[in-house]
């Protein structure tokens, strides 16, 4: 008896020793883990405290200038809380390349896709901004002399262009600034799956035929047009570029952002 009630104190003992050592590696898991999540919510809280978000979209407003040739924008309430409605309802109708636009493959390549097909994860992540502030064209020389990152993909091009925006209802210009189709190889050469302009079109008004925008366009080179760069610095930023999900359509109005952190 003396000895099963030994063996009985011994083996409690050493479950409750066990219990211990498990309770106690618990304890200092679980503070561990708050430890960890404090310290990753700071340097979350220090992060969203310094970054600086850029609205490079352009308001859509009836006094927008438009691509000659395509449709004004109109934008009017049909219902409004004044005249005994119960909400506020406008309507829109525009042309899909009106202001802040995306280009998807499929507005100039036959049979390519639509811009409710692009993928995302072009559309969202790092961007160069490249300033041209003299150029009347942008060439590759012009290109090349940016001496790129290696791994830039989204290449936003800033010119003369973004002053006409302080006034948006201006008369459209047909001698805004834009890239030649020697430059939009240079872009599909070096590998640029993004490209983004500040006028309503990536593509000089005079050329005679598209073949900047076929270029870009059949190597699968998503275009942005119609961006507002005026409070923008050269540099890199994270784009974030969002057209609206139109199906079949191809392009899109678009809202655009910039983050510098």
């Amino acid at each position: 008896m003396y000895a099963s009630g030994y063996l009985w104190r011994e083996e409690k003992f050493s479950v409750n020793r066990s219990n211990r050592a498990f309770l106690n590696q618990a304890f200092w898991g679980q503070i561990s883990i708050v430890l960890g999540t404090i310290c990753f919510n700071s340097l979350l809280f220090k992060y969203y405290l310094n970054m600086k978000i850029f609205d490079i979209s352009i308001p859509l407003n009836p006094d927008l200038p438009v691509w000659p040739g395509d449709p004004r924008i109109v934008l009017e309430q049909y219902q409004t809380i004044e005249s005994g409605h119960a909400s506020n309802n406008s309507k829109l109708a525009c042309g899909v390349h009106s202001g802040t636009h995306v280009d998807a493959p499929s507005h100039f390549i036959k049979d390519g896709i639509t811009v409710d097909q692009l993928p995302l994860d072009v559309l969202i992540g790092p961007a160069f901004v490249a300033d041209f502030p003299k150029a009347e064209t942008v060439t590759p020389d012009s290109l090349e002399a940016l001496d790129l990152q290696r791994e830039t993909t989204r290449l936003i091009i800033k010119t003369r262009n973004s002053a006409l925006w302080s006034d948006p209802h201006h008369v459209f210009n047909p001698n805004f600034v834009a890239i030649n189709p020697e430059a939009a190889n240079w872009v599909v050469n070096r590998g640029i799956r993004l490209i983004g302009i500040d006028y309503l079109s990536i593509q000089r008004y005079k050329d005679p035929e598209p073949l900047t925008h076929r270029i870009l366009l059949e190597a699968g080179v998503v275009i942005v047009e119609g961006l507002c760069l005026q409070s923008v610095n050269a540099g890199i930023y994270t784009l974030i570029c969002l057209p609206i999900k139109l199906s079949g359509s191809e392009g899109a109005p678009a809202r655009s952002v910039l983050i510098e952190e």
